[in-house]
């Protein structure tokens, strides 16, 4: 009997996969690769200032809730 199992897996910037998945012992494993075009964005975007700005930052104001909308800062989940 065949089993199938779809994996995703993931590799590093040389082409290495980043995981080795565990397989069954003593069977023989098909496996065709389908390079998947563009990896879906996670639903929360996250924002990072730029390098440049590192140590650079003065906050002059304590009201930083209203700077980003309710919904970008992850406070619920």
């Amino acid at each position: 009997m065949m089993q199938v199992k779809r994996l995703i897996l993931e590799t590093d910037r040389l082409g290495n996969l980043k995981h080795i998945p565990k397989l069954p012992p003593n069977k023989q494993v098909e496996v065709i690769f389908r390079v998947l075009d563009d990896v879906k964005d996670s639903p929360i975007k996250r924002r990072i200032p730029h390098p440049d700005l590192a140590g650079q930052i003065k906050i002059l104001s304590s009201n930083l809730m209203d700077t980003v909308p309710e919904s970008d800062w992850e406070l619920l989940q």
